[in-house]
């Protein structure tokens, strides 16, 4: 039942991070970039194995593991923040 709860939390927490990778890469980008579609796999056909991001049609594609690594590298930086804010109110 335990690896049931913790399977179920992991997949909330990967689909989190994915979202908020896909937004990060859509507003920082203004729109120019836009992120691969989970169910079409473009990367497979069209990007060098392992990248992160590729060209297609003269726009910029975002892979899922980029996307992934963008929505966690916005929650890294905001722990960090939060933590540098929490520190210096608590001075």
């Amino acid at each position: 039942m335990t690896d049931f709860v913790v399977a179920v939390l992991w997949s909330a927490v990967d689909v989190l991070l994915i979202a908020t990778g896909a937004l990060l890469v859509r507003a920082l980008s203004l729109g120019h970039w836009r992120t691969e579609d989970a169910r079409n796999k473009e990367a497979r056909m069209f990007a060098p194995a392992g990248a992160l991001s590729f060209r297609r049609d003269g726009q910029r594609v975002v892979t899922a593991t980029g996307v992934y690594i963008a929505g966690s590298a916005f929650y890294a930086v905001l722990a960090v923040l939060l933590l540098g804010l929490s520190r210096a109110a608590s001075a």
